[in-house]
């Protein structure tokens, strides 16, 4: 099944490349906060991880069930190939990990009062479920979907080949879950997996700056105006997250 192939990290690093960067003061000021000028709102998932170690951190959210589920799904949206290594490999759940059980899973600054009606395309997802709360009814609901389709075998132990037709009968809106609508679910776990993999590494995922040495992203550098200047140019530098320092 081509969609979830290699094609799709070429496709992520060709739409992604840079062309120029350029870094406003308010980036300088944030990665000044981070380093601890400025304390964290008391919700602990909320605080950033030191990714860089290379170690998975502890569970904040995922059962070990739900993690493998996790694992494979993103070993399937983000492969790893000889560009390099995929969502897995990047930390994406670790990422996904901290985001749910953290103001997004809880869908703090979201409207979540009703009316419960259906909307229409352009309006989105109109679930009273929260993001925590759909991650984890989905996962039970695609693994129960699994084992009574592929002889009591979960998603995390299926062949690569049927994960894929998975995920496509979910984004085409061909399977049918109890409780959460499977179309949606697909779209917010790519969508996530994207916002993982490329995240500044503190936040859990783009482990080792996988995703950002892909798509040829310097990163969080102090002062981009030697480059602003050179549109379409390959940069050559190596990339600079928020608690990194700059090797040139």
């Amino acid at each position: 099944m081509e969609t979830f192939d290699v094609s799709r990290r070429k496709l992520l690093s060709a739409g992604l490349g840079l062309g120029s960067v350029v870094v406003s003061a308010s980036t300088t000021t944030q990665a000044r906060s981070i380093a601890g000028a400025v304390p964290w709102e008391t919700d602990q998932a909320s605080a950033p991880l030191d990714a860089l170690a290379g170690a998975s951190p502890p569970a904040s959210f995922f059962t070990a069930s739900e993690r493998a589920f996790i694992d494979a799904a993103v070993s399937r949206l983000i492969p790893q190939d000889e560009l390099g290594g995929g969502a897995k490999e990047a930390g994406v759940t670790a990422f996904l990990d901290r985001q749910l059980a953290g103001s997004y899973g809880k869908a703090r600054t979201w409207y979540m009062q009703g009316p419960w009606s259906e909307g229409t395309l352009s309006q989105g997802n109109q679930s009273r479920l929260t993001p925590a709360q759909t991650y984890r009814a989905a996962i039970k609901a695609i693994d129960s979907y699994c084992q009574n389709t592929f002889s009591n075998k979960t998603f995390a132990k299926l062949a690569e080949g049927e994960q894929d037709e998975v995920l496509t009968h979910l984004e085409n809106g061909k399977i049918e879950l109890e409780g959460v609508k499977g179309k949606s679910f697909f779209e917010a776990l790519l969508q996530n997996t994207l916002e993982g993999f490329l995240s500044d590494p503190i936040y859990g995922g783009n482990r080792d700056m996988i995703g950002w040495k892909l798509i040829g992203f310097p990163g969080t550098r102090y002062d981009y105006r030697d480059y602003v200047s050179k549109h379409g140019e390959k940069l050559a530098l190596s990339p600079v997250g928020l608690k990194t320092n700059p090797q040139d």
